[in-house]
Protein backbone atom coordinates (compact mmCIF):
# COMPACT_ATOMS: atom_id res chain seq x y z
CA UNK A 1 0.00 0.00 0.00
CA UNK A 2 1.37 3.46 -0.93
CA UNK A 3 1.81 6.19 1.67
CA UNK A 4 0.38 9.54 0.62
CA UNK A 5 2.74 12.37 1.52
CA UNK A 6 2.32 16.11 2.09
CA UNK A 7 5.39 18.34 1.78
CA UNK A 8 5.75 21.91 2.99
CA UNK A 9 8.68 22.75 0.72
CA UNK A 10 9.76 25.93 2.45
CA UNK A 11 12.67 28.23 1.70
CA UNK A 12 13.96 27.78 5.25
CA UNK A 13 12.42 24.49 6.42
CA UNK A 14 11.00 21.31 4.91
CA UNK A 15 8.17 19.56 6.76
CA UNK A 16 6.90 16.16 5.63
CA UNK A 17 3.46 14.82 6.55
CA UNK A 18 2.69 11.13 6.08
CA UNK A 19 -0.95 10.06 5.97
CA UNK A 20 -1.85 8.25 9.17
CA UNK A 21 1.29 9.35 11.01
CA UNK A 22 1.24 13.15 10.96
CA UNK A 23 4.37 15.33 10.63
CA UNK A 24 7.37 12.99 10.64
CA UNK A 25 10.15 15.30 9.40
CA UNK A 26 10.99 18.94 10.13
CA UNK A 27 14.45 20.00 8.99
CA UNK A 28 16.21 23.00 7.38
CA UNK A 29 16.13 23.26 3.56
CA UNK A 30 19.89 22.95 3.25
CA UNK A 31 22.05 20.56 1.23
CA UNK A 32 25.83 20.07 1.52
CA UNK A 33 27.52 18.96 -1.72
CA UNK A 34 31.05 17.81 -2.55
CA UNK A 35 32.00 19.84 -5.63
CA UNK A 36 34.66 17.33 -6.70
CA UNK A 37 32.29 14.36 -6.90
CA UNK A 38 28.93 16.18 -7.14
CA UNK A 39 27.69 13.94 -4.36
CA UNK A 40 25.40 14.95 -1.50
CA UNK A 41 27.17 14.76 1.84
CA UNK A 42 24.49 15.99 4.24
CA UNK A 43 20.88 17.17 4.07
CA UNK A 44 18.79 19.13 6.53
CA UNK A 45 19.97 19.86 10.04
CA UNK A 46 23.45 18.37 9.58
CA UNK A 47 23.95 20.38 6.38
CA UNK A 48 22.83 23.58 8.13
CA UNK A 49 25.61 23.11 10.68
CA UNK A 50 28.04 23.35 7.75
CA UNK A 51 26.78 26.74 6.46
CA UNK A 52 29.71 29.17 6.37
CA UNK A 53 32.07 26.53 7.79
CA UNK A 54 32.92 24.33 4.81
CA UNK A 55 36.30 23.81 3.09
CA UNK A 56 36.73 24.75 -0.57
CA UNK A 57 35.48 21.48 -2.07
CA UNK A 58 32.28 21.41 -0.01
CA UNK A 59 29.42 23.85 -0.46
CA UNK A 60 26.34 24.09 1.77
CA UNK A 61 23.45 25.64 -0.13
CA UNK A 62 19.75 26.39 0.17
CA UNK A 63 18.25 25.28 -3.17
CA UNK A 64 15.04 27.31 -2.74
CA UNK A 65 14.97 31.08 -2.80
CA UNK A 66 11.96 33.34 -2.23
CA UNK A 67 9.68 30.31 -2.02
CA UNK A 68 10.59 28.80 -5.41
CA UNK A 69 13.16 26.37 -6.78
CA UNK A 70 16.42 28.10 -7.69
CA UNK A 71 18.52 24.94 -8.15
CA UNK A 72 16.39 22.18 -9.62
CA UNK A 73 18.72 19.16 -9.39
CA UNK A 74 19.65 19.87 -5.77
CA UNK A 75 15.99 20.38 -4.84
CA UNK A 76 15.09 17.09 -6.53
CA UNK A 77 17.69 15.21 -4.55
CA UNK A 78 16.61 16.93 -1.34
CA UNK A 79 12.97 15.88 -1.90
CA UNK A 80 14.10 12.31 -2.61
CA UNK A 81 16.10 12.28 0.62
CA UNK A 82 13.21 13.55 2.76
CA UNK A 83 10.67 11.20 1.15
CA UNK A 84 12.92 8.22 1.81
CA UNK A 85 13.65 9.37 5.37
CA UNK A 86 9.95 9.86 6.10
CA UNK A 87 8.65 6.64 4.57
CA UNK A 88 11.59 4.27 4.09
CA UNK A 89 11.66 2.09 0.96
CA UNK A 90 8.49 2.59 -1.09
CA UNK A 91 6.95 -0.49 -2.76
CA UNK A 92 4.33 1.68 -4.44
CA UNK A 93 4.71 5.28 -5.55
CA UNK A 94 2.78 7.70 -3.29
CA UNK A 95 0.59 10.63 -4.16
CA UNK A 96 2.32 13.82 -3.03
CA UNK A 97 0.86 17.24 -2.19
CA UNK A 98 3.40 20.09 -2.24
CA UNK A 99 2.74 23.64 -1.01
CA UNK A 100 3.62 26.57 -3.24
CA UNK A 101 3.42 30.37 -2.80
CA UNK A 102 0.31 32.15 -4.09
CA UNK A 103 2.24 34.14 -6.68
CA UNK A 104 3.95 31.18 -8.36
CA UNK A 105 3.93 31.21 -12.20
CA UNK A 106 3.35 28.30 -14.58
CA UNK A 107 7.06 27.66 -15.17
CA UNK A 108 7.67 27.44 -11.43
CA UNK A 109 4.60 25.21 -11.00
CA UNK A 110 5.94 22.88 -13.69
CA UNK A 111 9.31 22.70 -11.93
CA UNK A 112 7.71 21.72 -8.60
CA UNK A 113 5.48 19.07 -10.19
CA UNK A 114 8.38 17.60 -12.17
CA UNK A 115 10.55 17.53 -9.05
CA UNK A 116 7.86 15.60 -7.17
CA UNK A 117 7.38 13.09 -10.01
CA UNK A 118 11.12 12.59 -10.53
CA UNK A 119 11.59 12.16 -6.79
CA UNK A 120 9.28 9.13 -6.88
CA UNK A 121 5.69 10.41 -6.65
CA UNK A 122 2.92 8.66 -8.57
CA UNK A 123 1.24 12.02 -8.94
CA UNK A 124 2.07 15.47 -7.62
CA UNK A 125 -0.57 17.98 -6.55
CA UNK A 126 -0.03 21.63 -5.67
CA UNK A 127 -1.78 23.60 -2.96
CA UNK A 128 -1.31 27.28 -2.21
CA UNK A 129 0.35 28.01 1.12
CA UNK A 130 -2.39 30.21 2.63
CA UNK A 131 -5.03 27.59 1.73
CA UNK A 132 -2.97 24.84 3.36
CA UNK A 133 -2.30 27.10 6.35
CA UNK A 134 -6.04 27.71 6.78
CA UNK A 135 -6.79 23.98 6.64
CA UNK A 136 -3.98 23.28 9.10
CA UNK A 137 -5.27 25.95 11.48
CA UNK A 138 -8.66 24.25 11.54
CA UNK A 139 -10.53 26.88 9.51
CA UNK A 140 -13.58 25.72 7.57
CA UNK A 141 -13.06 27.42 4.22
CA UNK A 142 -15.92 25.60 2.49
CA UNK A 143 -18.64 27.86 3.89
CA UNK A 144 -19.70 31.36 2.76
CA UNK A 145 -17.90 33.12 5.63
CA UNK A 146 -14.73 35.04 4.77
CA UNK A 147 -11.43 34.17 6.45
CA UNK A 148 -8.10 35.95 6.16
CA UNK A 149 -4.82 34.07 6.51
CA UNK A 150 -1.29 35.51 6.62
CA UNK A 151 1.49 32.92 6.28
CA UNK A 152 4.99 34.32 6.91
CA UNK A 153 7.59 31.78 5.88
CA UNK A 154 11.30 32.01 5.13
CA UNK A 155 11.12 33.28 1.55
CA UNK A 156 7.60 34.62 1.08
CA UNK A 157 4.67 36.08 2.93
CA UNK A 158 1.40 34.76 1.51
CA UNK A 159 -1.86 36.54 2.28
CA UNK A 160 -5.29 35.36 1.21
CA UNK A 161 -8.97 35.90 1.83
CA UNK A 162 -10.81 32.59 1.55
CA UNK A 163 -14.50 31.85 1.10
CA UNK A 164 -16.69 29.10 -0.42
CA UNK A 165 -13.72 26.77 -0.84
CA UNK A 166 -11.61 29.19 -2.87
CA UNK A 167 -9.27 32.15 -2.82
CA UNK A 168 -11.13 35.45 -3.26
CA UNK A 169 -8.15 37.81 -2.99
CA UNK A 170 -4.48 36.97 -2.49
CA UNK A 171 -1.01 38.44 -2.60
CA UNK A 172 2.46 36.91 -2.26
CA UNK A 173 5.51 39.05 -1.55
CA UNK A 174 9.14 37.98 -1.37
CA UNK A 175 9.57 39.52 2.06
CA UNK A 176 9.64 37.16 5.04
CA UNK A 177 12.05 35.57 7.52
CA UNK A 178 15.09 35.71 5.21
CA UNK A 179 14.58 39.44 4.62
CA UNK A 180 14.31 39.97 8.39
CA UNK A 181 17.73 38.26 8.74
CA UNK A 182 19.23 40.30 5.89
CA UNK A 183 18.05 43.53 7.49
CA UNK A 184 19.77 42.53 10.76
CA UNK A 185 23.03 41.77 8.89
CA UNK A 186 22.81 45.15 7.14
CA UNK A 187 22.10 46.97 10.41
CA UNK A 188 25.09 45.36 12.14
CA UNK A 189 27.31 46.37 9.23
CA UNK A 190 26.11 49.98 9.11
CA UNK A 191 25.56 50.72 12.79
CA UNK A 192 28.36 48.69 14.36
CA UNK A 193 30.82 48.18 11.46
CA UNK A 194 30.58 44.47 12.14
CA UNK A 195 30.09 41.49 9.82
CA UNK A 196 27.88 38.60 10.95
CA UNK A 197 26.60 35.52 9.11
CA UNK A 198 23.08 34.34 8.28
CA UNK A 199 22.89 31.90 11.19
CA UNK A 200 23.98 34.57 13.69
CA UNK A 201 21.37 36.98 12.33
CA UNK A 202 18.69 34.32 12.64
CA UNK A 203 19.67 33.63 16.26
CA UNK A 204 19.52 37.35 17.06
CA UNK A 205 16.02 37.48 15.54
CA UNK A 206 14.85 34.43 17.50
CA UNK A 207 16.37 35.41 20.83
CA UNK A 208 15.73 39.17 21.06
CA UNK A 209 13.86 40.13 17.88
CA UNK A 210 10.58 41.96 18.33
CA UNK A 211 8.04 43.64 16.09
CA UNK A 212 6.38 45.34 19.07
CA UNK A 213 8.28 46.53 22.17
CA UNK A 214 8.44 44.15 25.12
CA UNK A 215 7.75 45.44 28.61
CA UNK A 216 11.44 44.96 29.38
CA UNK A 217 14.19 45.52 26.84
CA UNK A 218 16.50 42.58 26.14
CA UNK A 219 20.23 42.64 25.41
CA UNK A 220 22.35 40.04 23.59
CA UNK A 221 26.13 39.83 23.21
CA UNK A 222 26.91 39.27 19.54
CA UNK A 223 30.21 38.07 18.06
CA UNK A 224 31.39 38.87 14.56
CA UNK A 225 34.25 40.40 12.58
CA UNK A 226 35.21 44.07 12.73
CA UNK A 227 34.95 45.57 9.24
CA UNK A 228 37.61 48.19 10.05
CA UNK A 229 40.32 46.08 11.70
CA UNK A 230 39.35 42.67 10.34
CA UNK A 231 39.60 41.18 13.83
CA UNK A 232 37.01 39.41 16.03
CA UNK A 233 34.59 41.79 17.69
CA UNK A 234 31.87 41.57 20.36
CA UNK A 235 29.05 44.06 20.93
CA UNK A 236 25.92 44.19 23.06
CA UNK A 237 22.77 44.57 20.96
CA UNK A 238 19.39 45.61 22.35
CA UNK A 239 16.00 44.31 21.26
CA UNK A 240 14.98 47.89 20.41
CA UNK A 241 17.83 48.05 17.89
CA UNK A 242 16.57 44.88 16.19
CA UNK A 243 13.08 46.38 15.94
CA UNK A 244 14.62 49.35 14.15
CA UNK A 245 16.68 47.04 11.93
CA UNK A 246 13.62 45.09 10.77
CA UNK A 247 11.33 48.08 10.29
CA UNK A 248 11.50 48.08 6.47
CA UNK A 249 10.56 44.41 5.85
CA UNK A 250 7.96 44.49 8.63
CA UNK A 251 6.24 47.48 7.06
CA UNK A 252 6.35 45.76 3.66
CA UNK A 253 4.36 42.89 5.21
CA UNK A 254 1.90 45.37 6.78
CA UNK A 255 1.45 47.15 3.43
CA UNK A 256 0.72 43.84 1.67
CA UNK A 257 -1.88 42.90 4.29
CA UNK A 258 -3.57 46.31 3.94
CA UNK A 259 -3.52 45.94 0.15
CA UNK A 260 -5.40 42.63 0.36
CA UNK A 261 -7.93 44.12 2.79
CA UNK A 262 -8.51 47.06 0.43
CA UNK A 263 -9.26 44.64 -2.44
CA UNK A 264 -11.55 42.41 -0.41
CA UNK A 265 -15.28 42.59 -1.32
CA UNK A 266 -17.26 44.61 1.27
CA UNK A 267 -19.49 41.58 1.97
CA UNK A 268 -16.48 39.69 3.37
CA UNK A 269 -14.93 42.51 5.40
CA UNK A 270 -17.48 42.09 8.19
CA UNK A 271 -16.63 38.36 8.36
CA UNK A 272 -12.92 39.12 8.64
CA UNK A 273 -13.56 41.65 11.41
CA UNK A 274 -15.62 39.01 13.26
CA UNK A 275 -13.27 36.07 12.60
CA UNK A 276 -10.02 37.99 12.88
CA UNK A 277 -6.79 37.46 10.94
CA UNK A 278 -5.04 34.12 11.38
CA UNK A 279 -1.23 34.26 11.20
CA UNK A 280 0.87 31.16 10.53
CA UNK A 281 4.44 30.27 9.56
CA UNK A 282 7.72 30.75 11.37
CA UNK A 283 7.57 34.52 10.91
CA UNK A 284 4.41 34.71 13.01
CA UNK A 285 6.52 33.60 16.00
CA UNK A 286 8.42 36.91 15.99
CA UNK A 287 7.50 38.57 19.26
CA UNK A 288 4.71 41.13 18.94
CA UNK A 289 4.06 40.78 15.22
CA UNK A 290 0.39 40.00 15.94
CA UNK A 291 0.10 43.26 17.90
CA UNK A 292 1.79 45.17 15.07
CA UNK A 293 -0.67 43.82 12.49
CA UNK A 294 -3.61 44.50 14.80
CA UNK A 295 -2.39 48.08 15.38
CA UNK A 296 -2.22 48.90 11.66
CA UNK A 297 -5.37 47.06 10.55
CA UNK A 298 -7.66 47.42 13.55
CA UNK A 299 -8.52 43.71 13.22
CA UNK A 300 -7.97 41.10 15.93
CA UNK A 301 -5.11 38.71 15.14
CA UNK A 302 -4.92 35.07 16.19
CA UNK A 303 -1.85 32.81 16.08
CA UNK A 304 -2.73 29.09 16.34
CA UNK A 305 -0.77 26.60 18.37
CA UNK A 306 2.37 25.44 16.52
CA UNK A 307 2.04 27.98 13.67
CA UNK A 308 5.06 26.53 11.84
CA UNK A 309 3.21 23.23 11.41
CA UNK A 310 -0.02 24.63 9.96
CA UNK A 311 0.95 24.42 6.28
CA UNK A 312 2.20 20.84 6.61
CA UNK A 313 -0.91 19.84 8.58
CA UNK A 314 -3.02 21.45 5.86
CA UNK A 315 -1.38 19.28 3.20
CA UNK A 316 -2.29 16.28 5.34
CA UNK A 317 -5.91 17.33 5.59
CA UNK A 318 -6.04 17.88 1.84
CA UNK A 319 -4.62 14.38 1.30
CA UNK A 320 -7.69 12.91 2.97
CA UNK A 321 -9.99 14.58 0.43
CA UNK A 322 -7.93 14.98 -2.75
CA UNK A 323 -10.65 13.64 -5.03
CA UNK A 324 -13.31 15.90 -3.49
CA UNK A 325 -11.39 19.18 -3.36
CA UNK A 326 -12.01 21.68 -6.19
CA UNK A 327 -9.18 22.63 -8.55
CA UNK A 328 -9.28 26.11 -7.03
CA UNK A 329 -7.80 24.58 -3.87
CA UNK A 330 -5.62 21.74 -5.11
CA UNK A 331 -4.41 21.24 -8.64
CA UNK A 332 -2.31 19.23 -11.06
CA UNK A 333 -2.63 21.12 -14.31
CA UNK A 334 0.12 19.41 -16.26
Amino acid sequence: MSKDIGIDLGTATVLVYVKGRGIVTKEPSVVAIDRNTDSILKVGREAQEMLGRTPGNIVAIRPLRDGVISQYEVTLRMIQYFMKKACGPLLFKPRVVICVPSGINEVEERAVIDAGINAGARRTYLIEEPVAAALGAGIDISGPNGHMVVDIGGGTTDIAVLSLGGVVVSESIKVAGDKFDESIIRYMRNAHRMLIGERTAEQIKIRIGEAWPRDQERVLNVKGRCLIEGLPKKVDISSREITTAMEEPLMAVIDAIKSVIERTPPELIDDIISNGIVMTGGGSMLFGINRLVQYYTGIRVRIPKNPMDCVALGTGRSLANISKLPTSIISNRF
